[in-house]
Protein backbone atom coordinates (compact mmCIF):
# COMPACT_ATOMS: atom_id res chain seq x y z
CA UNK A 1 0.00 0.00 0.00
CA UNK A 2 1.64 3.22 -0.81
CA UNK A 3 2.20 5.65 1.73
CA UNK A 4 -0.08 9.29 1.53
CA UNK A 5 1.38 11.66 0.32
CA UNK A 6 1.74 15.89 1.22
CA UNK A 7 2.66 19.02 -0.29
CA UNK A 8 4.67 21.53 1.90
CA UNK A 9 5.44 24.76 0.36
CA UNK A 10 7.31 28.08 1.29
CA UNK A 11 10.75 28.10 1.90
CA UNK A 12 11.08 28.29 5.24
CA UNK A 13 8.44 25.56 5.77
CA UNK A 14 10.17 22.66 3.38
CA UNK A 15 13.26 24.00 5.03
CA UNK A 16 12.12 22.86 8.92
CA UNK A 17 10.76 19.62 7.06
CA UNK A 18 14.22 18.38 5.73
CA UNK A 19 15.94 19.29 8.67
CA UNK A 20 13.22 17.79 11.25
CA UNK A 21 14.09 14.42 9.19
CA UNK A 22 9.88 13.63 10.80
CA UNK A 23 9.13 12.14 7.20
CA UNK A 24 10.30 11.29 4.37
CA UNK A 25 10.57 13.81 1.30
CA UNK A 26 10.22 12.54 -2.17
CA UNK A 27 11.00 15.27 -3.75
CA UNK A 28 11.54 19.20 -3.98
CA UNK A 29 10.11 21.47 -6.83
CA UNK A 30 11.98 24.65 -7.85
CA UNK A 31 10.47 26.80 -10.08
CA UNK A 32 12.25 27.23 -13.28
CA UNK A 33 14.50 30.31 -13.95
CA UNK A 34 13.86 31.75 -10.67
CA UNK A 35 17.22 32.04 -8.42
CA UNK A 36 18.12 33.45 -5.03
CA UNK A 37 20.27 32.93 -2.28
CA UNK A 38 18.05 31.23 0.13
CA UNK A 39 16.32 29.40 -2.74
CA UNK A 40 20.22 28.31 -3.90
CA UNK A 41 20.78 27.08 -0.08
CA UNK A 42 18.01 24.91 -0.02
CA UNK A 43 19.24 23.36 -3.37
CA UNK A 44 22.43 22.69 -1.64
CA UNK A 45 20.46 21.55 1.56
CA UNK A 46 18.52 19.01 -0.38
CA UNK A 47 21.62 17.75 -2.92
CA UNK A 48 24.11 16.89 0.04
CA UNK A 49 21.00 14.81 1.78
CA UNK A 50 20.21 12.91 -2.00
CA UNK A 51 16.75 14.17 -1.92
CA UNK A 52 15.52 14.49 -5.85
CA UNK A 53 15.25 17.94 -7.47
CA UNK A 54 12.61 19.19 -9.62
CA UNK A 55 12.40 22.03 -11.85
CA UNK A 56 9.41 23.12 -12.79
CA UNK A 57 7.40 26.40 -14.86
CA UNK A 58 5.51 28.14 -12.34
CA UNK A 59 1.85 27.04 -12.81
CA UNK A 60 2.78 23.76 -11.74
CA UNK A 61 4.44 24.96 -8.46
CA UNK A 62 0.84 27.23 -8.52
CA UNK A 63 -1.07 23.83 -8.90
CA UNK A 64 0.59 21.87 -6.09
CA UNK A 65 0.50 24.73 -3.72
CA UNK A 66 -3.29 25.17 -4.21
CA UNK A 67 -2.53 28.82 -4.78
CA UNK A 68 -0.43 29.69 -1.45
CA UNK A 69 2.19 31.53 -1.80
CA UNK A 70 4.91 28.88 -2.58
CA UNK A 71 8.54 31.18 -2.69
CA UNK A 72 9.35 29.46 -5.73
CA UNK A 73 9.58 25.99 -4.04
CA UNK A 74 7.01 23.42 -3.20
CA UNK A 75 8.28 19.80 -1.41
CA UNK A 76 6.16 16.32 -1.74
CA UNK A 77 6.46 14.34 1.57
CA UNK A 78 4.81 11.32 3.12
CA UNK A 79 1.80 12.30 5.06
CA UNK A 80 2.35 14.06 8.65
CA UNK A 81 1.12 11.97 11.19
CA UNK A 82 -0.65 12.52 14.82
CA UNK A 83 0.84 11.69 17.95
CA UNK A 84 -1.33 10.12 20.49
CA UNK A 85 -2.74 11.22 23.60
CA UNK A 86 -1.16 8.21 25.49
CA UNK A 87 2.56 9.20 24.02
CA UNK A 88 2.31 12.60 25.56
CA UNK A 89 1.52 10.99 29.06
CA UNK A 90 4.09 8.44 28.95
CA UNK A 91 6.74 8.52 30.85
CA UNK A 92 4.88 10.73 33.26
CA UNK A 93 4.93 14.38 33.10
CA UNK A 94 5.91 16.40 35.60
CA UNK A 95 5.99 20.07 34.31
CA UNK A 96 4.34 19.64 30.65
CA UNK A 97 2.84 22.49 28.96
CA UNK A 98 0.01 21.62 26.37
CA UNK A 99 -2.00 23.49 24.51
CA UNK A 100 -5.87 22.06 24.09
CA UNK A 101 -7.82 23.66 20.91
CA UNK A 102 -11.19 23.02 21.05
CA UNK A 103 -12.76 23.24 17.37
CA UNK A 104 -10.28 25.97 15.67
CA UNK A 105 -11.78 25.86 12.26
CA UNK A 106 -9.61 28.60 10.38
CA UNK A 107 -6.18 27.10 8.60
CA UNK A 108 -4.68 30.05 9.13
CA UNK A 109 -5.43 30.47 12.86
CA UNK A 110 -4.42 26.65 13.64
CA UNK A 111 -1.04 27.36 11.73
CA UNK A 112 -0.38 30.36 13.82
CA UNK A 113 -1.36 28.17 16.94
CA UNK A 114 0.81 25.71 16.42
CA UNK A 115 4.00 28.31 15.55
CA UNK A 116 3.13 29.93 18.90
CA UNK A 117 3.30 26.90 21.02
CA UNK A 118 6.67 26.01 19.34
CA UNK A 119 8.31 29.61 20.14
CA UNK A 120 6.77 29.02 23.46
CA UNK A 121 7.84 26.06 23.99
CA UNK A 122 4.71 23.98 24.44
CA UNK A 123 5.10 20.02 24.87
CA UNK A 124 2.27 19.31 22.26
CA UNK A 125 -0.82 20.80 20.45
CA UNK A 126 -4.19 18.72 20.83
CA UNK A 127 -7.43 18.99 18.34
CA UNK A 128 -10.33 17.26 18.17
CA UNK A 129 -11.21 14.95 15.30
CA UNK A 130 -14.69 16.91 14.82
CA UNK A 131 -15.58 21.06 14.00
CA UNK A 132 -11.40 21.40 13.62
CA UNK A 133 -8.86 21.80 11.25
CA UNK A 134 -6.12 19.12 10.66
CA UNK A 135 -2.73 19.16 9.59
CA UNK A 136 -3.80 19.98 5.93
CA UNK A 137 -0.82 21.59 3.59
CA UNK A 138 -2.06 24.70 4.09
CA UNK A 139 -1.88 24.88 7.87
CA UNK A 140 1.59 23.33 7.45
CA UNK A 141 2.38 26.48 5.33
CA UNK A 142 0.68 28.84 8.28
CA UNK A 143 2.82 27.31 10.85
CA UNK A 144 5.79 28.19 8.69
CA UNK A 145 7.62 24.98 9.81
CA UNK A 146 6.76 24.49 13.38
CA UNK A 147 4.38 21.43 13.14
CA UNK A 148 7.28 19.41 12.01
CA UNK A 149 8.95 19.82 15.77
CA UNK A 150 6.12 20.57 17.94
CA UNK A 151 3.74 16.90 18.49
CA UNK A 152 0.01 17.57 17.56
CA UNK A 153 -2.13 14.99 18.65
CA UNK A 154 -6.24 14.49 17.71
CA UNK A 155 -8.47 13.05 19.78
CA UNK A 156 -11.96 11.75 19.58
CA UNK A 157 -13.21 13.35 22.77
CA UNK A 158 -12.17 16.47 24.05
CA UNK A 159 -13.99 16.48 27.22
CA UNK A 160 -12.48 13.09 27.80
CA UNK A 161 -9.13 14.14 27.06
CA UNK A 162 -9.50 17.00 29.86
CA UNK A 163 -10.16 14.35 32.60
CA UNK A 164 -7.71 12.43 31.48
CA UNK A 165 -5.22 15.42 31.79
CA UNK A 166 -6.57 15.84 35.36
CA UNK A 167 -5.89 12.62 36.40
CA UNK A 168 -2.21 13.27 35.67
CA UNK A 169 -2.18 15.80 37.76
CA UNK A 170 -2.63 18.72 34.86
CA UNK A 171 -4.29 22.05 35.97
CA UNK A 172 -6.49 23.21 33.25
CA UNK A 173 -6.94 26.62 32.57
CA UNK A 174 -9.67 28.10 30.27
CA UNK A 175 -9.21 31.24 28.28
CA UNK A 176 -12.68 33.12 28.00
CA UNK A 177 -13.44 36.41 27.91
CA UNK A 178 -15.83 36.00 30.77
CA UNK A 179 -12.98 34.17 33.05
CA UNK A 180 -12.98 35.52 36.72
CA UNK A 181 -9.10 36.10 36.65
CA UNK A 182 -7.24 38.12 35.10
CA UNK A 183 -4.46 35.65 32.70
CA UNK A 184 -1.39 36.88 34.91
CA UNK A 185 -2.83 36.16 38.11
CA UNK A 186 -2.98 32.46 38.39
CA UNK A 187 0.13 30.16 38.57
CA UNK A 188 0.69 28.22 35.66
CA UNK A 189 3.75 25.64 37.23
CA UNK A 190 3.40 21.91 36.76
CA UNK A 191 1.81 19.83 34.35
CA UNK A 192 -0.52 22.83 32.78
CA UNK A 193 -2.86 22.83 30.01
CA UNK A 194 -4.31 25.93 28.30
CA UNK A 195 -7.82 24.89 26.80
CA UNK A 196 -8.85 27.34 24.10
CA UNK A 197 -11.80 27.70 22.35
CA UNK A 198 -13.17 28.11 18.47
CA UNK A 199 -13.12 31.69 16.93
CA UNK A 200 -16.57 32.70 16.74
CA UNK A 201 -18.30 31.09 19.91
CA UNK A 202 -15.19 30.27 22.45
CA UNK A 203 -15.55 27.22 24.59
CA UNK A 204 -18.11 24.81 24.68
CA UNK A 205 -20.20 24.97 27.81
CA UNK A 206 -19.08 21.55 29.11
CA UNK A 207 -15.51 22.18 28.62
CA UNK A 208 -15.75 25.69 30.68
CA UNK A 209 -17.00 23.59 33.50
CA UNK A 210 -14.43 20.92 33.26
CA UNK A 211 -11.58 24.08 33.48
CA UNK A 212 -9.91 24.96 37.07
CA UNK A 213 -9.39 28.22 36.05
CA UNK A 214 -11.07 30.63 33.83
CA UNK A 215 -8.87 33.46 32.70
CA UNK A 216 -9.01 36.42 30.99
CA UNK A 217 -7.12 39.12 28.92
CA UNK A 218 -8.25 42.67 30.51
CA UNK A 219 -9.26 44.76 27.59
CA UNK A 220 -8.52 48.58 27.82
CA UNK A 221 -9.39 49.72 24.30
CA UNK A 222 -12.08 50.42 22.65
CA UNK A 223 -12.03 47.15 20.47
CA UNK A 224 -12.95 43.97 23.72
CA UNK A 225 -11.75 40.58 21.60
CA UNK A 226 -8.45 39.36 20.47
CA UNK A 227 -7.37 36.83 17.88
CA UNK A 228 -7.39 33.09 19.04
CA UNK A 229 -4.31 32.93 18.31
CA UNK A 230 -2.65 36.12 19.66
CA UNK A 231 -4.68 35.63 22.29
CA UNK A 232 -3.36 32.20 23.19
CA UNK A 233 0.09 33.29 22.63
CA UNK A 234 -0.04 35.66 25.41
CA UNK A 235 -1.25 33.35 28.30
CA UNK A 236 1.20 30.84 27.11
CA UNK A 237 4.01 33.31 27.20
CA UNK A 238 2.99 34.35 30.63
CA UNK A 239 3.10 30.63 31.46
CA UNK A 240 6.46 30.40 30.52
CA UNK A 241 7.85 33.73 32.19
CA UNK A 242 6.26 32.42 35.67
CA UNK A 243 8.07 28.68 34.83
CA UNK A 244 11.34 30.20 34.67
CA UNK A 245 10.61 31.46 38.34
CA UNK A 246 10.85 29.51 41.44
CA UNK A 247 7.66 29.70 43.63
CA UNK A 248 8.27 31.87 46.41
CA UNK A 249 7.35 29.47 48.86
CA UNK A 250 9.74 27.03 47.37
CA UNK A 251 6.92 24.68 46.72
CA UNK A 252 5.40 23.02 43.47
CA UNK A 253 2.00 23.56 43.05
CA UNK A 254 -0.51 21.37 43.76
CA UNK A 255 -3.19 20.28 41.73
CA UNK A 256 -6.70 20.57 43.44
CA UNK A 257 -7.85 16.50 42.62
CA UNK A 258 -4.82 15.16 44.34
CA UNK A 259 -4.99 17.55 47.26
CA UNK A 260 -9.04 16.77 47.59
CA UNK A 261 -7.93 13.48 47.29
CA UNK A 262 -5.15 13.73 50.11
CA UNK A 263 -7.82 15.46 52.46
CA UNK A 264 -10.17 12.84 52.16
CA UNK A 265 -7.84 10.05 53.55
Amino acid sequence: MNQPLDSIWGIHAVREAIESRKRPIEHVHFQEGLRNSRLMELIRECRSRSIPLRFDPVRALDRMAQGGRHQGVVAVAGAYSYASLESLLEPEPADALLLLLDGVEDTHNLGALIRTACVAGADAVVLPERRSAGLTPAVAQAASGAAEHVPVARVSNMARTVETLKKHSFWIFGLDERGDRSYDQVDYRGNCALLVGSEGKGLHQLLRKQCDFLVRIPAEGKISTLNVSVAAGIVLFEAVRQRREPLRSGKQAQHPTSAASKSST
